[in-house]
């Protein structure tokens, strides 16, 4: 099932319309000239001595927000991104997002791997990779992004390291790398943006089947795997993410290469002709992963140890007999967190490790 992205003409806001009969319409709030303190301190902290290992998987190049997540991570020092793979579908299309985004960071170290789905397929930002050839990509493309992931991770545990697998697309390749080798979960953490827990979109207090949900098997197998740690945000804090006002225009003034690639990508996407036209961001679900898997605290979230299955229908239940997972539930500050995101695309671009 594909995802159907439709621009709703509320003020300046971009929302996203999923499966389950959920409306996502959250209204762009106003900005702020001051940075909340908490998100000053978390993004002004000391840098990790020794940054975790990242792998990023994403369905890059349906909704934007998946690219607003990588740039966000390739700002993020206390990361060390080593592979980043592509899932439901379309791989070779966003393969070449992926390193095109890469290449224009100066992050040729980092590996692409193609995922599951198919590789045929086209989305939103084709025409910012129209005329870009994967093969000539300076780093590593794996053409079977599962055997990617899971040597990554192997060559990783060897070494006594543990990764972060950061998953903000249906899981598709992740539930094929388990199925694989089911011992991957015992030597990785999983992040991911993923499933409706006690809000739905828009905020609406019934839950309903959030997109990357979709893919009901590996969902299913993702979601009862023993990871070494598991968290997830679900739409009851990620689906209140956007950024307008002074916060937007702070990246429209940005000088930074890959703030204007970010919004040179969202401009295409949204079909405006020009960045100046802009007001403010669609809703920025993937992002919320990214903050999840820092390995620092999470002061802007309220996170809950729940046991989560997943149904049949693809819906996040609370079960006794679910997995135990870290779930962020609630903000302690969604304005903290807006500040926080912007400071982190603000700074710089973390250099190959």
């Amino acid at each position: 099932m594909h995802m159907l992205i439709k621009m709703v003409p509320v003020r300046t806001t971009f929302a996203r319309v999923v499966v389950g009969g959920c409306l996502g319409a959250v209204a762009l709030l106003a900005g702020s000239l001051w940075t909340h303190p908490v998100a000053a301190a978390e993004t002004a902290s000391a840098p990790v001595a020794k940054p975790i290992p990242v792998i990023f998987d994403t369905d890059i190049g349906d909704d934007i927000d998946d690219t607003w997540a990588l740039v966000m991570l390739l700002k993020s020092p206390q990361f060390d991104l080593k592979l980043v793979t592509t899932t439901a579908g379309k791989a070779e299309y966003r393969a070449k997002l992926v390193a095109k985004t890469l290449e224009t960071a100066g992050r040729k170290d980092v590996a692409v791997g193609l995922g599951t789905g198919g590789r045929g397929g086209s989305g939103g930002q084709e025409d910012w990779v129209k005329d870009y050839k994967l093969a000539n990509y300076p780093g590593k493309v794996q053409e079977d992004g599962v055997a990617a992931l899971l040597e990554t991770v192997n060559a990783l545990s060897v070494k006594g390291a543990l990764p972060t697998i950061i998953a903000v697309g249906p899981l598709h390749t992740l539930g094929e790398a388990l199925k694989r080798d089911p011992s991957l979960a015992r030597k990785a953490s999983f992040a991911g943006m993923h499933g409706s827990v006690r809000r739905g979109y828009d905020n609406s207090p019934t839950p309903c089947v959030e997109y990357n949900m979709t893919y009901v098997p590996g969902a299913q197998t993702v979601f009862a795997a023993p990871w070494h740690s598991a968290a997830f945000t679900p739409l009851d804090t990620c689906g209140l993410v956007n950024l307008s006002g002074p916060r937007f225009q702070r990246l429209k003034d940005s000088d930074d290469i890959l703030v204007k690639t970010l919004l040179e990508n969202y401009r295409i996407w949204a079909k405006k002709k020009t960045v100046a036209e802009m007001t403010g961001s669609s809703v920025l679900f993937d992002t919320v992963a990214v903050y999840l898997a820092d390995p620092g605290p999470k002061l802007l979230l309220e996170l809950e140890n729940l046991n989560i299955t997943v149904n049949d229908k693809g819906m996040t239940m609370i079960d006794p007999a679910g997995l135990k997972m870290s779930v962020a539930t609630r903000w302690t500050s969604v304005d903290g967190y807006r500040d926080h995101l912007v400071e982190r695309l603000l700074a710089p671009t973390v250099v190959a490790h």
